[in-house]
């Protein structure tokens, strides 16, 4: 009989006092995930996984260790208490490290009101196959696709729960179900090739397989006969598929284990001006339905909502129980951990201010520029914020697209780029991050 993950969290917990550790916690996660890939209206593969991880952190003062595994054997949770143990009596002191006090600790530990698991069946094998066929055959239906690449589908389902010697002890399910096409347009050189995809917590929100499968075709025709643009300075455009790409490096710019290193090019920032005055940044762990959603986080603290930044200003960073007790400030109830390692800071769902422009507003104002719609590599100065990567996308002509760009870099410095940046209104309500496409009124582009 499978054993509850909330006992498994508990037996950690009596192996790590009777193996002399002064204090603990462990984290137990249960999944089960499955994934279809199918090519020319065939299965090409069916992958099923199920197992649950253990995580276990000891403390010896201010000595800690953590160590996993995947068998829930007493012996091996022994052998984990033990190893741990051992472990800490030889790790460096780290005056910062150690678990909440009881006080600190979230009373509200439980998720339902976050709908974050989907309490239908788990689709069967042949459904997800069916979603993949669909979308493989949407796409080979549009004029111009030559082939298409993969088309997918997956679900997974997982339990978690975190228990500690301070008194805390919760835990929630989670559900993912995804969809996603790659398809090619053109022959030999001329080869381009594009996606689609969704993923949801709850089958019922999950887009339609032929609407993905479509979309990855048109996308990936739009990409035929691309040239290099000319060298200059212009007017970039971020799609909102990869617009949130610029807010994930803001974010990381404000971790607390950056600042507290002091590599971050926003360490002295904190109540200065980092985006346009009508931006503010919000953070929001209890929106249903999204992905970054906790009822508290990894050591138990209960999670708010907060604004990082607000009509523009830098109001705080984002931080775990020792970043905060370095920087000599309060946790922000960020911390994020998996099984093998101890807690670090992270942030839940986050939600830019919205521009009241569309994106066709943005490519008509914009005159001539790149409106970016892939990326690859990435030269960022963590420090500096320069920042130079490569590019492909449409190239606009007078508030126009008027064909493919691809083999370029663009490049600037990420302060100067957010403090100008413009926003459409077209950002995904149901993504972990909300951010639209974004509009840079000036980068270097070298093309030609």
């Amino acid at each position: 009989m499978t054993q509850a993950i909330e006992d498994l969290s508990g037996r950690l917990l009596d192996a790590a006092r009777k193996a002399g550790a002064e204090a603990a916690d462990a984290i137990v996660v249960r999944g089960t995930s499955v994934n279809i890939d199918v090519r020319n209206g065939a299965l090409e593969q069916a992958e099923r996984s199920e197992g649950t991880d253990l995580g276990l952190r000891v403390f010896l003062g201010h000595r800690s260790a953590t160590v996993s595994a995947s068998d829930t054997s007493d012996r091996t949770i022994a052998e984990m208490a033990d190893r741990a143990v051992a472990m800490a009596g030889e790790a460096p002191e780290d005056p910062y490290s150690g678990l909440a006090d009881p006080e600190q600790l979230a009373t509200m530990r439980d998720a339902s009101a976050l709908e974050l698991s989907d309490p239908t069946d788990e689709p069967l094998p042949a459904a997800l196959q069916d979603d993949a066929l669909a979308a493989e055959a949407a796409a080979h239906a549009v004029d111009g696709i030559t082939q298409v690449q993969s088309a997918s589908a997956g679900y997974s389902a997982r339990e978690i729960h975190l228990a500690a010697t301070n008194g805390f002890s919760g835990g929630y399910q989670r559900t993912d179900r995804g969809l996603s096409c790659v398809a090619i347009a053109g022959t030999g050189t001329g080869m381009e090739r594009d996606y689609d995809a969704d993923s949801r917590i709850f089958q019922a929100d999950l887009r339609d397989a032929a609407e993905i499968g479509q979309r990855a075709a048109t996308r990936a025709l739009a990409r035929l006969d691309a040239r290099k643009p000319p060298t200059g300075t212009y007017p970039v455009l971020f799609d909102e598929r990869i617009s949130s790409s610029l807010i994930g490096h803001l974010l990381a710019a404000l971790n607390g284990s950056a600042v507290a290193r002091g590599a971050s090019w926003l360490r002295n920032a904190l109540g200065e001006q980092v985006l346009p005055d009508a931006l503010s940044l919000l953070e929001e762990p209890h929106r249903p339905r999204a992905p970054g959603s906790r009822p508290f986080d990894a050591e138990g603290l209960p999670t708010k909502a907060r604004s990082i930044i607000e009509n523009g200003t830098l109001t705080g960073w984002t931080l775990d129980l020792a970043t905060g007790r370095k920087l000599e400030m309060p946790s922000t109830a960020n911390a994020t951990r998996g099984t093998s390692s101890a807690p670090s800071p992270g942030t839940w769902n986050v939600t830019l201010t919205p521009g009241e422009a569309s994106r066709e507003d943005l490519i008509r104002d914009m005159g001539t520029g790149l409106l970016v719609t892939s990326m690859i590599g990435s030269t960022i100065n963590p420090n500096t914020g320069d920042y130079s990567r490569g590019a492909a996308g449409l190239w606009v002509e007078n508030g126009e697209i008027t064909g493919a760009v691809n083999e370029c870099t663009i490049a600037g410095n990420l302060r100067d780029m957010l403090l100008a940046v413009v926003p459409a209104n077209d950002a995904r309500q149901h993504l972990s991050r909300r951010v639209p496409s974004l509009l840079v009124p000036g980068m270097t582009l070298a093309g030609n």
